[in-house]
């Protein structure tokens, strides 16, 4: 599966999910301090399932609608 960890995974957590064959971005590998809209953008438009510990994420598509290829929270 492809992911997008937000920087507030775990990196273990990140390093898992790679040596198991998934593909995973990692926010505080590559756009640390990025917002959260950013970040949910950035998911959506590289068809990636978002990790966050966040659950703000989850007002950000259920309330105001916002585009995602899904959340795991």
């Amino acid at each position: 599966m492809k992911f997008l960890a937000d920087e507030c995974c775990d990196t273990g957590l990140v390093a898992s999910l790679r040596e198991n064959g998934h593909d995973v971005l990692y926010v505080l590998e590559k756009t640390p301090g990025s917002s959260d809209d950013e970040v949910l953008l950035d998911a959506y438009n590289k068809g990636r399932i978002l990790l966050t510990e966040d659950k703000d994420f989850g007002g950000l598509v259920y309330r105001l609608k916002k585009p995602s290829k899904g959340i795991c929270i």
